[in-house]
């Protein structure tokens, strides 16, 4: 889970994408929380990096999930656990 931030969230959240999008880390739930923060970033990454540059998939944008609210984070969290490969 991601609350708005500045570099260094970015460049935490940016390390979880890519180990879970290289399979070098389980997927888990990663939930980005406050859509007006975050919703900007989504636009460029899907404008910039997915349709003008190609430097990702369709699918990676599958990786997060943008919501609201701490709760909506827990809810997604909560429905999504056992569709990983993570155990607790």
């Amino acid at each position: 889970m991601a609350f708005p931030g500045g570099f260094g969230t970015l460049d935490e959240l940016f390390e979880t994408l890519t180990l879970i999008q290289t399979g070098h880390m389980r997927k888990v739930p990663v939930v980005l929380v406050g859509k007006g923060y975050w919703d900007p970033m989504l636009d460029w990454i899907k404008e910039t990096m997915l349709k003008e540059e190609g430097n990702i998939s369709e699918k990676d944008l599958d990786l997060f999930k943008i919501v609201d609210t701490a709760r909506d984070a827990m809810d997604y969290i909560l429905d999504n656990i056992d569709k990983t490969d993570y155990n607790f």
